[in-house]
């Protein structure tokens, strides 16, 4: 009995820990809202507010922040809905040992997200945009145990990754390019920047960036396998984050990048193809987290298409849906997650009846799905006439966009009714079933559902606070923009009648067109998955190869190489800058004396067979080189030579009874091998130094050196003020050289004294080596 209270007792303590956590993390993105909303009469009225920080003040780099309508709208959506996913995730997820790492996550992505939206910088974007990627790994595997989520996370950060590589690419072509890094002056080099020779690659570029961001065909399989990751997750990145983030980029480029013929069909083309795709497998599905998936990607195709056109409508359009996807998107998400919560599957098959024991869950789906289809009088609805106006406003391609708009919302209308009908309104299942839990795990899906339902009778509320401001900011000029419920009987209302038709019809012979699609899906080339897999088992592949190839472990071989590549190089170089000539120096006795010591050493070591003898002929090569180097005037360098030649000897002398007999190459051919080797890189080394001589001498280094020796590097020795200021990373590798060579002594040293007190100084070998 004991037990059970003490038991009791930590449950509550523990949910009281919760609740107090959840609070304190609310607070970042209620203020954040609360500050946007504060600003939005500003932004209303046309200003654009700037806030910067010097970052890298010598390479013109601030950390800069700006809010237009544009980043406004993006902003908005990500701390409001971040809000609701913060009460979502405390009850979801209450009782889990991880809570406080996930909200960490959570806050780490909303900082990268709101960063992103609000930067007025391109490096500044660049940064942010990285730390999505980031937090986003960690999101999607937040429950690291599995082997799909991790795999689901590797996934979305490799793909999102090199499209962030090439983003950077991009951006920095851009900058170059506008002449500017800060936004506001980049958005007004549009016709510079399309004039400039480098505009196919830098666009290519920033939409390989975006296109991967926004799961885009062939990019969009990662986006449905990243469902592995908690509800709140999904909730909050197929709504309003991180697959926003390309649409954001794509829309902020626009004033620049837009109105040549390759943005225009690379992205009518891509985003039709992908809504068309995403469209077919979202219906396909039976779990209803992945259904959901699918219908983001459709929704995220349908933008991208949209963006690709520079007309009024089309715009207004695209950033209406933005608003409508939002609302119902994170709205079902939560609702899945309640109905998994409550029944503990999300499997179409084996759900039916919940709208008894689910009833307010059951009213927020609904009005979630009515939004998604396009039911009157939903902001859904007014978005998706929007759509097929916009559509037909595109002079170039009108049937493309509004066939593939038709298509894919037909579908999108047949995924909301089996997302809603099904689990709550079809046969009861035989799963066990909760009633609605606590208020925050309704509470939020069903405002936001609400939300789609208000703006879309008072269409005032969003229309010229959020959606004619966005509009402005892409197109870069004054836009009025007007939403209404009832436009009269037109063509886009047409268009939304057989939309419903269609879609009607689809939800009726869904389990005929389900097995179809099954039968013929293998296959089609619908997803990359098996592809990427593919790709990932060849890089592993082509890298155990390479190890196999580079790192053998067999020293000789490494030195080969090594060695190899230096006369390669060396050869090129004199290719390309000459050969020397051939005239010696007059030379004195005792230089020519110094010279005959070190070749003699060199060749001693190059032919001994015991390592005394070859140790003996490296000192004498030690011993010419230093006295070289006092011939000619450099005494410092000579008795550094010297100290290391003393070093040298003093460890191999600790170390000499242990080393074994020489291991030569039994073959003749790689003793000559060896030879010529040697022989080549001295000829090649040789060559390079008498053409490095013999080039003429600049005297402006060396008065550059006397004015600066002084006043820059306070110092009169100017040899010393070369070495230590002027040459200082070089100094430094020398000195870090030196120190492994005082540490790898000072080891031998120590290991030799501990053998010595255990008995065991004689070794195996023998004193001479032999």
């Amino acid at each position: 009995m004991e037990t059970n209270s003490h038991t009791a007792v930590s449950r509550r303590q523990g949910s009281g820990r919760d609740a107090a956590l959840t609070l304190l993390v609310l607070a970042a993105p209620l203020g954040a809202t609360l500050w946007l909303l504060a600003l939005l009469p500003d932004v209303r009225a046309g200003a654009a507010l700037q806030f910067a920080i010097s970052w890298v003040p010598s390479l013109g780099v601030t950390l800069a922040f700006m809010v237009d309508g544009l980043s406004l709208l993006f902003a908005l959506l990500v701390s409001g809905i971040g809000f609701f996913v913060v009460i979502y995730a405390g009850l979801y997820l209450r009782g889990h040992p991880l809570l406080s790492r996930f909200y960490l996550y959570l806050l780490l992505f909303m900082i990268g997200m709101l960063g992103l939206v609000l930067a007025a910088d391109l490096i500044t974007l660049f940064v942010f945009w990285e730390l999505t990627t980031v937090a986003s790994y960690l999101l999607i595997g937040f429950n690291h145990a599995t082997a799909a989520a991790r795999r689901a996370a590797l996934q979305a950060l490799l793909l999102t990754g090199l499209g962030g590589l090439c983003l950077l690419a991009g951006l920095i072509l851009l900058g170059n390019a506008a002449g500017s890094y800060q936004l506001a002056e980049v958005l007004q080099a549009g016709a510079r920047v399309r004039a400039d020779s480098l505009y196919v690659p830098t666009l290519l570029l920033i939409l390989a960036g975006a296109l991967t961001k926004s799961a885009q065909i062939p990019f969009h399989f990662w986006l449905p396998n990243a469902m592995a990751a908690p509800t709140p997750v999904s909730a909050y990145l197929h709504s309003a984050t991180m697959v926003k983030a390309g649409i954001y980029l794509i829309a902020r480029l626009h004033p620049v990048l837009s109105g040549t013929g390759l943005w225009e069909w690379a992205l009518t083309l891509t985003g039709a193809a992908t809504a068309v795709v995403a469209a077919v497998l979202a219906l396909r599905q039976t779990d209803l987290k992945l259904a959901l998936a699918y219908t983001t990607v459709v929704a995220l195709g349908t933008l991208t298409m949209f963006l690709g056109s520079d007309d009024t409508v089309a715009i207004a359009a695209a950033i209406t849906f933005v608003l409508v996807h939002a609302f119902y998107k994170a709205a079902l998400f939560m609702v899945v997650g309640i109905i998994d919560h409550a029944t503990g599957t999300r499997e179409l098959t084996q759900l039916g009846g919940l709208w008894r024991k689910l009833p307010v869950t059951f009213v927020a789906a609904l009005a979630a799905a009515l939004s998604m289809a396009g039911f009157p009088p939903f902001l859904g609805f007014i978005g998706k006439e929007l759509k097929y106006e916009g559509a037909l406003a595109i002079a170039t391609e009108p049937l493309l966009v509004a066939g593939a708009a038709v298509f894919a919302n037909a579908l999108m209308v047949a995924v909301a009714a089996t997302v809603v009908l099904k689990p709550f309104l079809g046969r009861p299942g035989r799963q066990a079933t909760h009633r609605d839990g606590p208020a925050g795990l309704w509470l939020g899906p069903l405002l936001l559902a609400c939300l789609g339902l208000a703006f879309g009778l008072d269409t005032s509320l969003v229309a010229d606070s959020l959606v004619q401001p966005a509009v402005t900011a892409i197109l870069g000029r004054p836009e009025t923009v007007k939403l209404k419920l009832w436009h009269g009987i037109n063509l886009p209302l047409l268009l939304s009648v057989a939309t419903l038709t269609l879609g009607v019809a689809a939800f009726a012979a869904q389990h005929r067109l389900r097995a179809l699609m099954d039968s013929v899906a293998p296959r089609l080339p619908l997803s990359a998955d098996r592809i990427w897999d593919s790709l990932i088992e060849s890089l592993k592949s082509l890298a155990a190869a390479q190890t196999r190839l580079l790192q053998h472990g067999v020293l000789h071989k490494y030195l080969q190489t090594v060695f190899v590549t230096l006369a390669l190089l060396l050869a090129l170089a004199l290719l390309h800058g000459g050969a020397p000539s051939l005239e010696w120096p007059e030379l004195t006795i005792k230089e020519w004396a110094a010279m005959a010591l070190t070749l003699a050493g060199a060749l001693m070591a190059a032919a001994a067979r015991q390592p005394l003898t070859a140790i003996c002929g490296l000192g004498a090569l030690g011993v010419g080189i230093a006295l070289i180097y006092l011939f000619f005037g450099a005494p410092d360098v000579a008795i550094t030579q010297l100290l290391v030649e003393t070093l040298f000897l003093v460890m191999i002398a600790m170390t000499l009874h242990r080393l074994p007999l020489f291991s030569r190459p039994h073959h003749a051919s790689l003793r000559r091998g060896d030879a010529l080797l040697a022989i080549a890189v001295g000829c090649a080394v040789t060559a390079a130094l008498l053409l490095a001589l013999q080039q003429p001498f600049d005297p402006a280094t060396r008065d550059y050196f006397e004015r600066a020796a002084v006043p820059e590097a306070h110092g009169r020795n100017i040899v010393n003020v070369i070495l230590v200021d002027f040459r200082a990373l070089d100094t430094f590798g020398e000195i870090l050289v030196v120190f492994a060579a005082a540490a790898a002594a000072v080891t031998l040293l120590r290991g030799h004294r501990i053998r010595s007190r255990n008995g065991n100084g004689n070794g195996n070998g023998n004193g001479n080596g032999e």
